[in-house]
């Protein structure tokens, strides 16, 4: 089988990577397919996974430019599907569903936003996917009738044991393990779904930074251009260690979902500080169903400091951390797992997840 991969995210280069590897070792075809975005290219290049960009000049954040990127993704994915002939596309792409109505070849829509979070996303995808395929407590609206869920989260994919063990040794290269240390993230949030959607500040970072100072060493990575004053505590790292820092992280504080998310499956506490909290439902179970980590919402700053102060001060925090991430992972599947399998015998496995919904719990 040929497989089509569209990754148009550093997340989905992590979320696809081990499926990729897997069918790979099963001896299929696989063409990976991506657009410029931040080091979605070098993690690719790191990894060494061969790979075609369909928009190597990037696109313009704006929304003429957004659709302008959108339609030529589509015409350049269009010509390579009619050249290359693959069997199943798959991806979190609206390109994907577009081209998959035109040519009649299935595909599969892998996503972990409600579609009211990304209304514009599923309103110009989801119509036209064959199947969508998402974490059981994601919203996925009108297009439920087509769509798969499981238990678990993207991030389980690259981040579940069976993937990934965290090593001091790679921290070593940076800094010390054995200090304690925090990791604050700035996201850009300007894509089209971040529209009136608020984040970290500068004064509430330098606020945050001042709180943090005397607690341990200050690691930042952003998306967005930093300020002269937060320089001297920007992290240099290769893209591929970064989950090994976090993992032993006292705290991973920051505006962007994903981060957070992984800072939660990794037993590290996060603070995420932004106005999407109490609208992504993945997030939500993870701060208040497992209670690995805190939403707050932009209006909220003194709580949002109360939160981060509160945490510094519990004894053995991140062996209490443990505790609740192995409840988590004893309730949720190895997805990397799961999604190979889902893939190899699609659509047949379509039929068993709906006949036996609990069947992806044997890839726990």
């Amino acid at each position: 089988m040929h497989y089509l991969f569209h990754l148009g995210h550093p997340a989905h280069f992590h979320l696809f990577k081990n499926v990729i590897s897997a069918l790979k070792q099963n001896k299929h075809e696989v063409s990976i397919l991506i657009k410029k975005k931040d080091i979605l290219e070098e993690l690719l290049i790191n990894a060494g996974f061969p790979y075609y960009n369909l928009l190597p000049r990037g696109r313009k954040d704006s929304k003429i430019g957004i659709a302008l990127g959108m339609l030529e993704a589509d015409l350049k994915m269009f010509a390579f599907c009619r050249k290359h002939k693959p069997d199943l596309l798959i991806g979190t792409s609206i390109s994907i569903s577009h081209v998959s109505m035109i040519l009649r070849t299935p595909s599969i829509n892998v996503n972990e936003d409600d579609c009211d979070v990304v209304p514009l996303y599923s309103k110009l995808s989801y119509p036209w996917a064959s199947t969508i395929l998402t974490p059981e407590v994601c919203r996925t609206g009108k297009w439920d009738y087509k769509t798969v869920k499981y238990p678990g989260y993207h991030e389980l994919a690259y981040l579940h044991p069976n993937h990934f063990v965290p090593d001091k040794k790679v921290v070593g290269r940076y800094f010390s393990a054995d200090e304690p240390y925090f990791i604050v993230r700035f996201a850009k949030l300007k894509a089209h779904h971040d529209a009136g959607i608020k984040g970290i500040s500068s004064q509430v970072a330098e606020r945050l930074i001042h709180l943090l100072v005397p607690k341990g060493k200050i690691y930042i990575t952003s998306e967005r251009e930093l300020e002269p004053q937060f320089e001297k505590y920007r992290m240099i790292i290769n893209p591929l260690d970064i989950h090994h820092v976090m993992a032993y992280a006292q705290l991973y504080i920051g505006d962007s979902q994903t981060m957070a998310a992984e800072a939660g499956v990794l037993g590290t506490p996060f603070v995420r500080f932004n106005d999407f909290v109490g609208r992504i439902s993945y997030l939500s179970e993870l701060e208040n169903i497992y209670n690995l980590g805190y939403g707050i919402k932009t209006n909220e700053v003194e709580r949002f400091f109360r939160v981060i102060d509160e945490l510094l001060n519990i004894p053995e925090l991140k062996t209490e951390w443990k505790k609740r991430r192995m409840r988590m992972l004893n309730e949720k599947i190895d997805t990397s797992k799961f999604m190979s399998w889902f893939i190899e015998n699609y659509p047949e496995s379509i039929n068993k997840m709906k006949t036996n919904p609990n069947f992806a719990l044997t890839f726990l």
